[in-house]
């Protein structure tokens, strides 16, 4: 597996704790968005030292394969953060899976970047790290997220029942399933 990948418009990279400012960035600028459909922030989550021992702890998680995050940005301009796409969870013999997570900026939504990024990891979890299958969970209301996981080829598996807590309340999510193709 490499550090950066490059797609048609996108390249897409695990990042080092220098990034900090850029994630910062990143994560204010969609935060309503984004908690919309996330987990209740941890105190200090939107400051400086927060995101850059994020980043120091993905950093090493990436290294050791159990969790990948790729920050995406676009080709003519490679300073701006527009997305991410994550491999969590990775887990090895006898399951070969991992969990699927993605999000992308309120400004670069419905212009195709999330699909090209998403694919591009998927290739890198079934070919490069040898995965068998993927799995997503998906409010039941995000249907931007739901038509992206299906025009992949993700099925509907079912729903988990009070799967995550968002905001103090247990939600139920969709669970999408890929297995690698042959």
């Amino acid at each position: 597996m490499y550090m950066e990948y490059r797609t048609d418009r996108l390249i897409l990279k695990i990042l080092t704790s220098n990034y900090y400012k850029d994630v910062l960035e990143f994560q204010n600028r969609n935060r309503d968005s984004f908690e919309k459909y996330e987990p209740t922030r941890p105190l200090g989550f939107y400051t400086a030292p927060y995101q850059q021992n994020i980043l120091k702890c993905e950093y090493k998680m990436a290294q050791k394969l159990l969790n990948v995050r790729f920050y995406a940005f676009l080709h003519n301009d490679p300073c701006t953060i527009i997305g991410t796409v994550c491999l969590h969870n990775i887990m090895r013999a006898p399951y070969e899976c991992c969990e699927l997570g993605y999000k992308f900026d309120c400004s670069y939504r419905r212009q195709g970047y999330a699909r090209e990024a998403v694919s591009k990891i998927l290739c890198v979890a079934f070919y490069d790290l040898r995965l068998h299958r993927a799995y997503a969970r998906v409010s039941p209301d995000n249907t931007p997220s739901i038509r992206l996981l299906e025009a992949l080829g993700f099925t509907k598996e079912g729903i988990e029942l009070s799967a995550i807590s968002i905001h103090g309340e247990w939600t139920d999510h969709i669970r999408y399933g890929l297995v690698r193709p042959d």
